[in-house]
């Protein structure tokens, strides 16, 4: 096996994986479960309007269903509260103050409407996401409980934070038997979490058991969430201490319905550089659940506390933090544990945490992640400079050797046993190994997968200029001179790698340069600045060692 055979392997293989995960996420339906058609069982809350979206605890745990008195669209139409922070526009809804909108200040939907921020969270149909809690009554008791579909009370429909380090949102809630519940929200200056406090006053004449349930509710992704042959995550996630990071596609929530048991966790809804998250309480133990609504077509995950007793003429209190923003990690770290996480590189997270570590760390000296990109590549190949010159010289002597190959080709013609044993003698006799290029380029392979990913992941790229007409290296170069100048990069690194003896396997290789700019014309400008840089190393490296391998029969050889 030749280097050049290494290499189309790898590109059809990495070429097919991709079209497969597209057409997976475009056509794939999941298949249903056994007694399930897509539409909910009779006499499940799935049912009942206004009770669908509500943990099976509220809709009672025996199969019957509690009615509510609030339906469910007028819960989304219901009159909403305006929050003002520095980093966000917040809409709650009076209705158990779901928050039903967030426009992120700091993250323009794109840079030719730098005014317009980016909508992470909405009550529209078409970018649908929504952050519902309420309280329920934790022994199956009917009496009345704010849910996130009852309505509460608020002093103004408006908050501005102004220039103060904090702001706090109060909704409240009162029974005619004398429980009241205040639930504040609480937003901190230059932050994307929110704080949601519950104070109970049981000043009825009876204990009342509650718990809290918190949930994410989302439509089902669309080709415009996704990146053109790029397959990033979108749906939701859920992390305990057993297990840090378990996805849970929407899929899997149509073929089964999550019961597991959490503690010192979260759940959250994720996609491309943005997440939403629940975390409660630490130590605080809860039951995480999903749903599928068929009859709305959307999906739901959240979580259920254990409950809590309040006496007569006492108070009782819940909180949790909602993260409703971008993948920062560093901002992710102080929210939860393992919520950075969310910034999902793969199986190569152990690899790509230090890589974006060292492109961060570049960065900051820079002041420019185009350069940081370049910086970065720079610094790998000097650290896999002993690995590459291995290969390189294994290269060089294999090229040295295809005139006697050839020759090999010509004389034996198609008895391949006496071509394979001559051609191995040649290789014994020359001291050349045909895998000594190989071996090191696999070995480095994982690392440079991991910086890929590293690349694509990392939301400080979106939007971030280089150079020149290269704006936004999150999306692809709007001249593709960046897939051109790969394009020609490969070309002269094939030049310097040994050719196929197979005149056919020749004329295939020809084409790959050409073939591999036009799928790169697609990829962000990041991600193609990266591989230009690593070919140019690659191509001054392999350059000397060659030259210094073949000396004297450099310029024949290369001809």
């Amino acid at each position: 096996m030749d280097n050049q055979r290494l290499l189309l392997y790898m590109a059809l293989g990495f070429v097919s994986l991709i079209l497969y995960q597209t057409w997976m996420q475009d056509y794939h339906m999941p298949a249903p479960v056994a007694g399930q058609t897509g539409t909910a069982t009779p006499g499940t809350s799935a049912d009942v309007p206004g009770t669908q979206d509500l943990p099976d605890s509220v809709a009672g745990g025996s199969g019957t269903t509690v009615a509510q008195p609030v339906t469910l669209d007028k819960t989304i139409s219901a009159p909403s509260v305006s929050v003002k922070t520095d980093v966000m526009d917040i809409e709650i809804s009076t209705n158990g103050a779901t928050i039903t909108s967030a426009l992120l200040k700091d993250y323009p939907v794109s840079i030719d409407e730098p005014d317009t921020p980016f909508v992470l969270m909405s009550n529209r149909p078409e970018r649908f996401l929504v952050a519902q809690s309420g309280l329920f009554n934790a022994d199956g008791g009917t009496a009345p409980v704010p849910t996130h579909e009852v309505e509460m009370s608020v002093e103004a429909t408006s908050y501005e934070m102004g220039e103060q380090d904090s702001l706090t949102v109060p909704f409240v809630w009162k029974s005619d038997d004398g429980k009241s519940v205040t639930k504040t929200l609480t937003f901190t200056r230059g932050s994307y979490e929110i704080n949601v406090n519950y104070v109970i006053d049981n000043a009825s004449d009876a204990p009342w058991s509650v718990s809290q349930y918190r949930q994410l509710k989302r439509k089902p992704d669309t080709k415009d969430e996704k990146q053109q042959f790029v397959n990033t995550y979108i749906g939701a996630v859920i992390s305990n201490p057993e297990d840090r990071y378990n996805k849970i596609s929407f899929g899997d929530m149509e073929d089964e319905r999550l019961n597991q048991s959490v503690t010192n966790g979260w759940i959250a809804m994720i996609q491309h550089y943005f997440a939403t998250a629940w975390v409660p309480t630490p130590d605080e133990e809860n039951t995480a659940y999903t749903r599928y609504l068929p009859t709305e077509n959307r999906y739901l995950i959240g979580m259920i506390s254990e409950a809590k007793t309040i006496a007569p003429g006492t108070q009782g209190t819940f909180s949790s933090k909602a993260f409703i923003g971008p993948k920062i990690q560093d901002k992710l770290k102080e929210v939860g544990p393992h919520l950075e996480l969310t910034v999902d590189y793969g199986w190569l997270t152990i690899l790509a945490q230090p890589l974006f570590w060292l492109l961060k760390t570049i960065h900051g000296f820079v002041g420019n992640w185009g350069w940081a990109i370049i910086l970065s590549t720079c610094v790998i190949k000097a650290l896999f400079y002993k690995l590459s010159e291995a290969s390189y010289r294994s290269m060089a002597k294999m090229k040295k050797l295809q005139p006697k190959l050839a020759d090999l080709k010509e004389r034996y013609g198609d008895d391949r046993a006496k071509m394979g044993q001559a051609t191995m003698e040649l290789y014994k006799k020359e001291k050349a190994n045909p895998l000594g290029g190989c071996l090191p380029m696999i070995i480095q392979m994982p690392v440079f997968i991991a910086l890929y990913w590293t690349l694509l992941e990392s939301v400080e790229l979106r939007q971030a200029p280089w150079m020149f007409h290269i704006k936004d290296l999150s999306l692809r170069d709007p001249y593709f001179i960046l897939p051109v100048l790969m394009a020609v990069s490969m070309y002269i690194q094939q030049k310097l790698n040994p050719a196929p003896v197979d005149p056919i396997q020749a004329k295939v290789f020809q084409f790959l340069p050409l073939i591999f700019g036009v799928f790169f014309a697609l990829f962000p400008a990041g991600l193609v600045l990266y591989w230009v840089v690593n070919n140019i190393l690659t191509i001054l490296q392999q350059y000397y060692i060659t030259k210094k391998v073949l000396g004297d029969d450099f310029g024949k050889v290369m001809s």
